[in-house]
């Protein structure tokens, strides 16, 4: 019970973080740094419902919606924080990609955002998995285009 309350209050906390981030974005900050701790945000939701799928955290359909729900807060602000001039800079994982294919990286974060838009249908373990799995399907496309692992 003290985990769920846990998993619950830590993913309202990466909620409300990543909306702030996104905000902050149009008030001058660096763009490189947010849009890593947005993702930092977006890895902790999904780990959260990576956890509840694999059985190391019992399955909480609020604690679900809300992982669900911080993806796509992070999909609807994402995109204003990768403007011209912050290709480099605060070890940026950003591939050039993104801005000499600008229509594609907009496509896959729309595809993101609607593959994260159905919160409110998780209601058990089944419905979870088939949401979490369309998102992070796109999740991984998006990274293997767009982004440079550093070592």
């Amino acid at each position: 019970m003290a985990s769920t309350k846990l998993l619950k209050r830590s993913l309202i906390a990466g909620t409300v973080v990543a909306f702030s981030l996104s905000i902050s974005a149009f008030a001058g900050g660096n763009p490189a740094v947010e849009r890593q701790a947005m993702m930092k945000n977006v890895g902790a939701a999904t780990g959260a419902a990576a956890g509840m799928i694999k059985g190391k955290i019992p399955f909480n359909a609020v604690a679900a919606q809300l992982a669900l729900r911080t993806m796509n807060n992070a999909a609807l602000g994402f995109g204003a924080l990768f403007p011209e001039g912050s290709e480099s800079g605060a070890e940026t994982e950003a591939s050039p990609k993104i801005w000499s294919d600008r229509a594609g990286f907009d496509k896959a974060i729309a595809d993101f955002s609607a593959d994260t838009a159905s919160a409110e249908t998780i209601k058990d373990l089944d419905s979870l998995k088939a949401a979490f799995g369309i998102a992070t399907e796109n999740c991984g496309s998006c990274h293997k285009a767009y982004r440079i692992k550093k070592n």
